[in-house]
């Protein structure tokens, strides 16, 4: 083999010993077994047969090929097996079950989990053209990307608006000030608003009625349900005569089939001094390849996810997850915007936006 192929071969094997990382770490987050071993220390694999509730032979396995994959410790491996004690590294548990760290991967497992189940309803759709709609990749995509977005959305959203919108800052620091979030989701982005700006009220739209039932309970929880209004309902259905300080919609609308309704709706939702934010993924502003590791986790998410998603609904833009800045303009003008502006947020894996009226 040349060495090209020697490199694509050995790229390819360190992907599928990932692949198998992926998978058993959803074992670990959906069998509560990196909880049990969090919350009641070191254990055997018969304590933690006993503690999550799983067959012990299983959880030995496990345990075994987390220890040799280096996600758990093993205290002593010269042990015999059913006396070995495992451990969760108190760093890797702030990765696997820390909701409010963005370094919690636990959810991002639970979506590609959920992709690959939908591998053969993917070829149908990749031979006739049709899709897989958000709802077939069931509970794990939905709840994974919102436990994937959550944690950016709670140690950010103050220092985002600040930083790019320090007019609409200030508004919403003030008595009355009023926030519309479209896409909402499961809330976060509503209730991390609310709780940077105490005195602002906020309406969260999504079509996901599971979603909007999730954002209710979590606002409750949160202590913002007096503020925070969730709605499922398409926002073009809300009320014309309420305007807001500040429209927003975040990494959902490369999502949407036909974005350019969308837009014009929140460019009607807008006070005539308020403004319309836009964070979707930071990928490279034109095509190159090969690509950076972004380029290649957002066409990951594309090919598997999001442009499916778009593609089940007839007449759709067909986006995908790499919306560039060039597309977004495009439909922003076509909406009734003047221009986009790139804000001067630093955002990671993610670019802000402000339309402009």
């Amino acid at each position: 083999m040349t060495e090209r192929g020697d490199a694509l071969a050995e790229r390819l094997f360190g992907a599928l010993l990932g692949t198998m990382d992926v998978q058993t770490v959803y074992l670990g987050d959906r069998l509560g077994l990196y909880r049990a071993l969090e919350e009641g220390g070191p254990a055997t694999s018969q304590e933690l047969a006993v503690r999550a509730g799983i067959a012990e032979r299983y959880a030995r396995e496990w345990l075994e090929q987390q220890a040799v994959g280096a996600i758990v410790e093993c205290e002593d491996p010269t042990a015999p097996a059913v006396e070995r004690r495992y451990a969760l590294p108190v760093e890797h548990a702030e990765v696997l079950l820390d909701p409010d760290s963005q370094s919690y991967l636990a959810p991002t497992a639970r979506m590609l989990v959920a992709a690959a189940k939908q591998l053969p309803a993917l070829m149908d759709a990749y031979r006739d053209g049709g899709g897989v709609g958000w709802s077939r990749y069931g509970a794990d995509m939905s709840e994974g990307q919102e436990g994937g977005n959550r944690p950016f959305y709670v140690g950010s959203m103050g220092s985002w608006i600040a930083g790019g919108l320090p007019e609409t800052h200030a508004r919403l620091g003030e008595p009355d000030g009023r926030v519309a979030d479209i896409g909402c989701g499961g809330g976060w982005s509503s209730i991390s608003i609310a709780r940077a700006y105490p005195r602002a009220e906020v309406h969260g739209f999504d079509l996901d009625e599971p979603a909007i039932e999730r954002a209710r309970a979590s606002a409750e929880a949160a202590g913002v349900a007096d503020r925070v209004t969730f709605h499922a309902m398409d926002p073009g259905e809300a009320e014309p005569s309420h305007r807001y300080d500040l429209v927003t919609a975040f990494e959902c609308i490369h999502d949407m089939p036909q974005p350019v309704p969308v837009l014009a709706t929140m460019r009607s939702m807008v006070d005539d001094d308020g403004a319309v934010m836009i964070m979707d993924e930071g990928v490279a502003e034109t095509f190159t390849a090969p690509g950076d590791d972004l380029e290649r986790l957002m066409y990951g998410f594309s090919t598997l996810v999001c442009l499916p998603d778009g593609m089940a609904h007839p007449g759709s833009v067909g986006t995908g997850t790499v919306m560039r800045p060039a597309t977004l303009e495009g439909y922003a003008r076509e909406a009734g915007f003047s221009r986009i502006e790139i804000l001067p947020i630093e955002g990671g894996f993610w670019r802000f936006y402000r339309l402009h009226t």
